[in-house]
C-alpha cells in the first residue's frame, strides 16, 4: 500500500515524539501502530503534529504540521532556500546535535550490519561547518541558476549557498543564468602535498576535513619503509601518497584513465615514488605481490564482491577502508572473513548535510 495527497489530509492530527534520525536525516518517530515514521525537518525530542504523506505497510512519511513541543536541539535555519534545494538537511538542529547523530548512525551500521561490538572512537570535525565546499555544479532551467529542489528536476534559484567556499560564491553570482556551470579547483593541497585533478577525477569536496580523514587513516595504517601499501580505487592518487610517503613501496590501482595519468603527475610532483596501474580493481592481475597494508576508498556502493575477493587473496595484515557510507562499510566488514576490525573513526566531512565519512582499520586473525 502506498498512498500520497488522501493520507495527508486523513491523518491530521497524529501526534508523534521524534526519538532519532534516519540516513537521510529525517527525524524518525513510530505511531501507535507500531509502524515507523520518517520526518524530514524533525529534531530529536520534538513532540509534533504531522500529516501523513506516504504509507507503507511497516513504515510512512510524514510532514510536519506544526511542532507542539520544540527539541532542545532544535535550531532557526540561516538559510531562505532550506527544505527547498535539497542540498543541506540539518540547519534546523544544532551542529552538536548533528555530530551525535552521525555518530550514533555509523555505531548502529557497524553494530546491526556488520556485527561490530566495537563502537567509532570519535567523530572529527574541522569546526567551521560553512564555507568548506570547494566544488560546486549547479543547474539552469534557461532562465535562473540554482540547485535541484528536494526530489524534483525544478531549479530552486540560488545567488549564494553558505557551503561554498568565498571565491565559489563570487563566481557564481558572475556566472551567465542560462546554462549549466561547475566550479572545481585544478589542484588542491593537502599536509605539504598538491594534488592536480582533471575531468571526472574525484576529490574530496572538503579539504580541510579530508585532511582529518588521511591523518586518521595514516595512523590507523602504521606503516613502515620495509612494507608495501597498496591503494585499490586510488583516484587521482590522494591517499597512495599521503600513506605511501610511510612505506617502502606504494601501488595504486584506477580503473579512470585521466586520474591515473593525473595520480602520475602527482607522484612526479611531490617527489614520492610510487606506481599507478590502469585496471580495475577485482580484474587486476596481481601476481606474487603480497601488501602489508591495503588501503581502500571506493564509491557510495561499497566494495563489488569482486574486490573482497580480490583483498583477501592478497591476505594483507591490515585493511584501511574509507567510506561514504556506514551501511555498505559494515557490510563490507562482514564479507571480509579472517579480519577483526580494530579501530573506527567517523569524521564530518560534509557538515550539515546527513553525510558522514567513516575510517576502519581491520586486522587479520
Amino acid at each position: 500500500m502506498c498512498t500520497d495527497g488522501a493520507a495527508a489530509h486523513e491523518s491530521r492530527g497524529l501526534m508523534v515524539t521524534v526519538t532519532g534520525y534516519a540516513a537521510d536525516g529525517s527525524g524518525v518517530a513510530r505511531l501507535s501502530d507500531g509502524r515507523v515514521v520518517f520526518i524530514p525537518g524533525g529534531a530529536r525530542g520534538d513532540v509534533c503534529e504531522i500529516a501523513l504523506t506516504k504509507e507503507h505497510p511497516r513504515s510512512c512519511r510524514a510532514k510536519i504540521v506544526r511542532v507542539l513541543s520544540p527539541s532542545p536541539y532544535r535550531t532557526e535555519p540561516d538559510c531562505p532556500v532550506y527544505g527547498e534545494c535539497g542540498g543541506c538537511d540539518f540547519r534546523h538542529i544544532t551542529y552538536e546535535e548533528e555530530l551525535r547523530a552521525k555518530l550514533t548512525r555509523v555505531n548502529d551500521a557497524l553494530a546491526r550490519i556488520g556485527g561490530v561490538s566495537l563502537p567509532a572512537e570519535e567523530i572529527l570535525s574541522t569546526g567551521q561547518p560553512d564555507g568548506y565546499r570547494n566544488k560546486a555544479a549547479f543547474r539552469s532551467d534557461g532562465n535562473v541558476l540554482g540547485f535541484y529542489r528536494a526530489g524534483s528536476h525544478e531549479v530552486v534559484p540560488i545567488r549564494q549557498c553558505t557551503l561554498l567556499r568565498p571565491e565559489l560564491n563570487a563566481a557564481l553570482r558572475a556566472a551567465p543564468r542560462n546554462r549549466d556551470v561547475t566550479f572545481a579547483p585544478d589542484s588542491e593541497e593537502l599536509d605539504g602535498l598538491t594534488f592536480k585533478r582533471t575531468g571526472v577525477s574525484f576529490f574530496q569536496v572538503n579539504t580541510a576535513a579530508a585532511l582529518l580523514l588521511y591523518r586518521k587513516a595514516r595512523e590507523f595504517a602504521a606503516l613502515r619503509k620495509n612494507e608495501t601499501l597498496l591503494d585499490l580505487y586510488c583516484g587521482v592518487g590522494t591517499l597512495t601518497l599521503f600513506l605511501g610517503r610511510d612505506a617502502g613501496r606504494a601501488l595504486g590501482v584506477e580503473r579512470e584513465a585521466s586520474a591515473v595519468a593525473d595520480a602520475r603527475v602527482n607522484a612526479l610532483h611531490n617527489r614520492i615514488d610510487a606506481e599507478f596501474i590502469h585496471a580495475d580493481a577485482t580484474a587486476w592481475d596481481s601476481g606474487a605481490l603480497r601488501p602489508d597494508c591495503v588501503a581502500v576508498d571506493p564509491p557510495r556502493k561499497g566494495l563489488s564482491l569482486g574486490a573482497v575477493r580480490k583483498i583477501l587473496e592478497l591476505s594483507p595484515s591490515r585493511v584501511v577502508y574509507l567510506s561514504c557510507d556506514p551501511a555498505t562499510l559494515a557490510r563490507d566488514i562482514r564479507l571480509l572473513e579472517g579480519y577483526k576490525t580494530r579501530r573506527v573513526a567517523a569524521v564530518d566531512m560534509f557538515p550539515r548535510t546527513a553525510n558522514v565519512e567513516t575510517v576502519a582499520l581491520l586486522c587479520k586473525i
